[in-house]
């Protein structure tokens, strides 16, 4: 039988040796591992934006794959390690609210903390659990370990606060959610509320200006700042070939407001 995938997700970056640390560890408990990079460009220490990468991702997996999270400011204190299944997927990792995006899209985790040595690392350092901790136990979940070995239930996982978009009179108001490489501005307002195309936008506070609505960014010149609707079924903002996070100055967490007349 092909043993079950292993994704990493980490905040580590490209030149540290930390993620090649973990896939040492992993393959030295499973040989016969399969290890696939995610992305290991989150932002330093941004739960947020660990949340909504895995939340965009995971669903799309082979069920009983295993995603490893490494994002953990925490690291070291009393948060709670665990490993959790949730919608035919699992997930190992800080119970920091990183998952937050998969409970959201797959539904309620049945999880449990990492509290048995027995699959762990001899030695635990007290700064890098994703080797000595995290590592190890993906790996022997992947050798056929069940989660219910690895400690006692962790009935209330963190869910990291909802920022829900909201609708009132002739508005919608809702925030950037995440804004990506490109500068397009994903929002949290759902394309498939919106009953017609809004007449103004207004982003981070602006005043409400008109945007060209499209359905591809080659509908409009370059340079235009357009609206359309995110391949993952949100209102993004952007600017054609160019990035409208930084002409905008904006960020995640900035207020997106629609008005109609």
């Amino acid at each position: 039988m092909v043993p079950p995938l292993i994704t990493l997700t980490t905040d580590f970056g490209a030149a540290s040796p930390y993620v090649a640390v973990m896939k040492g560890v992993i393959l030295s408990v499973n040989p016969l591992a399969r290890v696939l990079d995610l992305t290991h460009a989150i932002r330093p220490q941004d739960i947020r934006h660990a949340s909504y990468f895995l939340g965009t991702a995971v669903p799309f997996f082979p069920p009983r794959t295993i995603h490893l999270c490494v994002v953990d400011p925490g690291v070291g204190s009393d948060r709670v390690a665990l490993a959790a299944e949730v919608g035919g997927q699992r997930v190992v990792g800080p119970d920091n609210g990183v998952f937050t995006g998969v409970y959201q899209k797959l539904g309620t985790p049945l999880a449990r903390r990492l509290a048995n040595p027995r699959f762990w690392r001899l030695s635990i350092s007290a700064t890098f659990h994703g080797r000595d901790i995290f590592a190890p136990v993906a790996a022997h979940l992947s050798l056929g370990t069940d989660v219910s070995e690895l400690g006692p239930e962790q009935p209330d996982p963190v869910h990291l606060p909802k920022h829900s978009a909201v609708t009132f009179g002739n508005r919608w108001q809702g925030e950037v959610q995440f804004a990506d490489d490109f500068g397009n501005l994903i929002t949290n307002i759902p394309s498939c509320k919106l009953k017609s195309l809004p007449v103004k936008v207004s982003v981070g506070g602006s005043p409400p200006v008109l945007l060209r609505w499209v359905r591809t960014y080659s509908d409009a010149a370059p340079g235009d700042l357009v609206c359309l609707f995110s391949s993952d079924g949100f209102l993004e903002v952007a600017e054609v070939n160019g990035n409208a996070a930084r002409r905008l100055g904006i960020a995640s967490g900035a207020a997106v407001e629609l008005e109609w007349e």
